[in-house]
């Protein structure tokens, strides 16, 4: 793939202390001689380990669906030279372990040379000795006596015929404390073959001898070549922690620093807060103890001004106006069939002479709630779409059943007034009959009318019992109270199976 893999970086990140990670892509032009100087397969993901030669690999494995465990494994068991050099005292603990029972016994073989000899003939001679012995009991390490002089001083009892020379000890840690156990070679190493003779003579010995190792001493702690100065240390420190900062509050970790933005905000938020408050304290006073004269409402372009008394100036929302759109068949999707989860419609039912008054009257009384972004409210022509408005009150039984088509004052009834709540998205609707509609009825069913089956907020042009003329604007008088019941949720509901068309 063109990409590292993931978990190829995760494993890099993971050991980045002791190994290097390096990716190629096949598909590239220059892979072509790698892939045939290796022997790797092109179709299925291979994992190369190189250590002290890197013209042949020191471990391979291959495989299509590679584990992390796999991966995890293949690593840890080459996570080492075959030779490594011991540059602190946390690898020596890790190359040569302390001695926990008997027949968990580790030796490591030491090689001590100075630093210059680093590629001559005693340190390649070591390497090949150490590549054709390998053990799980045995460990091959080398040290370089100039940088660790006190560590090679303790191994050697006479430096001197060393001095400039290459010399190994087999040694086995005994206590984390430093004691050890060792066995140094008596003359220098050279590399020859008589040399590794005699080191392969002593590993077979103490194979069946421990009591090889005669000398002991307590070995003092390596000294970390790798760590910097105090004053270094403290650069590089520092300024990685700025680079994290700087990663963090302008790149792509905002998550972890969302709880300390949180925090700050809220002070300033609780400071600059309290301020404010105490500072419009006073003028709140002195608004709510002048309220504002009433103003007329008046209808303009589909929006309606309302005006507000003492009781609720309270509440006033931010706008000046009712926004009262009409219920076509071109806003009847968007407005109600389509409408938001959680959002509601409140419909206003008028027909021709009463719609100025009863639309001043609807926004009067609707205004406080239009602070709520969830309610919208319309206006339905009872003149265009009379058959609409019937076939959703069929639905609500209790409230307006529809007679059938012999009742005589079917095409008299007066729904204007009604207003109905809609919820496009669970389809039910809570519905609003206008209170002088209540009182009519009462005086209709008290002079024995035939039609005193007919729905409470039914009215007629003409009443038998010589009904006067009604105020238009009384029928919302109790809208108010209404609204807040349909946001209580404690109105009746009327469900529909689904919304019909607005012809």
């Amino acid at each position: 793939m063109p990409a590292v893999p993931l978990l190829y970086k995760l494993t890099a990140f993971a050991y980045k202390d002791y190994l290097s990670f390096g990716y190629v892509h096949v598909g590239l032009r220059g892979a072509e001689e790698m892939t045939r100087q290796y022997n790797v397969n092109v179709y299925a993901p291979t994992i190369l380990i190189f250590k002290e030669h890197i013209n042949k690999p020191a471990d391979v494995i291959q495989a299509r669906g590679m584990k992390k465990q796999v991966i995890d494994d293949f690593i840890t068991q080459n996570k080492y030279l075959l030779a490594a050099r011991l540059t602190s005292q946390k690898f020596f603990h890790e190359l040569c372990p302390v001695k926990r029972s008997h027949r968990q016994r580790k030796y490591c073989v030491v090689l001590l040379t100075p630093e210059a000899a680093k590629l001559s003939k005693p340190f390649e001679a070591f390497l090949s000795f150490a590549l054709a012995n390998t053990q799980d009991t045995v460990r091959f390490v080398h040290v370089y006596s100039d940088r660790q002089q006190e560590f090679a001083s303790t191994l050697l009892s006479d430096i001197d015929p060393f001095q400039g020379k290459s010399a190994v000890s087999i040694l086995e840690r005994r206590t984390t404390g430093g004691r050890v156990v060792y066995k140094t070679l008596e003359a220098p190493w050279t590399g020859s073959e008589s040399d590794k003779f005699t080191l392969l003579g002593y590993l077979d010995q103490l194979r069946r001898d421990p009591a090889l190792l005669s000398s002991e001493a307590v070995l003092p702690d390596l000294t970390d070549e790798l760590a910097p100065i105090f004053l270094l240390r403290w650069f590089y420190s520092a300024s990685d922690y700025i680079s994290d900062c700087w990663d963090s509050v302008f790149h792509n970790n905002w998550r972890e620093m969302m709880p300390l933005l949180s925090l700050v905000f809220s002070a300033l938020f609780i400071l600059f807060g309290t301020v404010i408050v105490q500072a419009f304290s006073d003028s709140n006073d002195e608004r709510e103890s002048n309220p504002p004269d009433k103003e007329e409402v008046h209808e303009k372009a589909g929006k309606t001004e309302p005006t507000f008394t003492k009781e609720n100036s309270s509440k006033l929302p931010k706008k000046g106006f009712v926004e009262v759109t009409e219920l076509t068949d071109v806003t009847y999707t968007s407005n109600l069939v389509r409408l938001r989860p959680g959002h509601m419609n409140v419909v206003l039912i008028l027909s021709g002479p009463t719609k100025a008054s009863l639309l001043q009257k609807f926004a009067l009384e609707v205004y406080t709630f239009t602070g709520s972004s969830c309610l919208h409210f319309s206006f339905l022509s009872l003149d265009k779409h009379r058959e609409w408005l019937e076939y959703l009150l069929e639905f609500a039984q209790d409230a307006a059943p529809i007679p059938n088509q012999y009742d005589k004052h079917f095409m008299e009834r007066d729904y204007t007034g009604y207003v109905l709540a809609l919820n496009g998205h669970k389809k039910y609707f809570c519905l609003f009959k206008p209170q002088k509609a209540v009182e009519e009825e009462a005086a209709v069913g008290s002079c024995g009318d035939l039609d005193s089956s007919l729905h409470l907020g039914e009215t007629r042009g003409k009443s038998s019992c010589g009904l006067g003329p009604r105020p238009i604007k009384g029928k919302l008088s109790k809208l108010s109270l209404w609204m807040e019941r349909l946001l209580e949720g404690s109105l009746q509901r009327f469900y529909i199976p689904s919304w019909p068309e607005l012809d």
